[in-house]
């Protein structure tokens, strides 16, 4: 969807996953983007030449505001974050600060520069144990763990910053975004990865010798955790979406494919797209995984006319497979960094 006239946006967290898969649609459709990330847990080779990168971190006060009286921004898309469910139940004070002292130096800077559209990235997460499944916009909001409570609060700033200032905002809660981009070098690669189809693929390419499961007694068909995956290029088309609905007025939005796979069913998708064996070991539990987490993208779709391109797994897994097959190494490989 190609906005009627170019704008200069920031996206800070650019040189992450699915921020960099945003720049390069951005850049795609015309627009100019500036990225701002402190490359903690981005990749330089991941943000494109056209794009400007800015090294920095949000919570720097001080260079936040540099960045602003450098460009003039028409919006900003905002996905820099610690975002470790696991690691925020070790670290909650760091999750919590840090995550939103660094929305907030972001969003009073944007305020005071007169930029009144803001994209958050936020999760399902702030719906803890959903009472309901699919989840709808509506469902209540209580966050298990401190990364999802340290984006819902960040929700509850930007109403702020509307009903004061006048700011637009959509807050867009997804669910697990996969795959890689089918025409450009970028994909998935986190340093510790903890997702589940990057894991299965490294095992697929002999990188480590199984897939633990974590629990096979589940409330479901197979016994093992039900999410809905969705492709990052999906994402990206409902974070550029939703810009023009921010001249009016702001929203929220979840957004998935509205069904969802098993683990037993992703590790099955990546045995039959990469055509390689891949073991698996059932383990425990772990805290706090509801059975079953899939969206309500019904709002999403009404509202904004957005429809997902990738509904089926294999789909999916297969740019994921594409990507890490000619990169295994991620970006630490040769060709991408070269």
């Amino acid at each position: 969807m190609i906005a009627s006239q170019p704008q200069t946006l920031l996206v800070t967290g650019g040189a992450g996953y699915i921020g960099s898969h945003v720049v390069f649609e951005l850049l795609s459709q015309g627009h100019r983007v500036v990225v701002l990330d402190n490359l903690s847990q981005g990749h330089r080779q991941a943000v494109p030449e056209d794009a400007v990168l800015i090294v920095a971190d949000l919570l720097d006060r001080m260079a936040v505001q540099a960045v602003f009286s450098r460009y003039r921004f028409d919006a900003i898309i905002h996905f820099a974050a610690n975002s470790l469910v696991g690691q925020s139940m070790r670290e909650p004070f760091r999750y919590v600060g840090d995550n939103v002292v660094a929305a907030l130096n972001l969003i009073e800077t944007a305020v005071s520069y007169d930029v009144r559209r803001f994209v958050l990235s936020s999760t399902c997460a702030i719906f803890g144990e959903p009472e309901r499944v699919p989840i709808d916009e509506d469902v209540t909001k209580r966050p298990a763990n401190p990364y999802g409570e340290s984006k819902l609060m960040i929700e509850g700033v930007l109403a702020w910053a509307d009903r004061v200032y006048g700011m637009k905002s959509a807050c867009l809660r997804y669910f697990n975004a996969a795959g890689a981009h089918p025409e450009a070098p970028i994909g998935e690669d986190h340093s510790p990865e903890t997702h589940l189809i990057p894991i299965a693929l490294e095992a697929a390419l002999g990188q480590r010798p199984y897939v633990e499961i974590f629990g096979d007694d589940y409330p479901t068909p197979d016994g093992t955790c039900v999410r809905d995956y969705i492709h990052v290029l999906d994402l990206a088309d409902a974070h550029i979406r939703v810009l023009d609905l921010l001249r009016s007025r702001s929203c929220q939005f979840n957004v998935g494919i509205g069904r969802g796979f098993s683990v037993k069913e992703v590790l099955s998708s990546v045995r039959r797209v990469s055509g390689q064996p891949v073991a698996e070991r059932i383990g425990p539990r772990r805290a706090g995984d509801p059975p079953v987490l899939i969206a309500a993208p019904d709002r999403i779709k009404a509202e904004l006319g957005w429809q997902p391109r990738y509904t089926e797994l294999d789909d999916i897994v297969a740019t994921a497979w594409a990507w890490r097959s000619k990169f295994p190494d991620g970006f630490a490989s040769k060709s991408v960094a070269a």
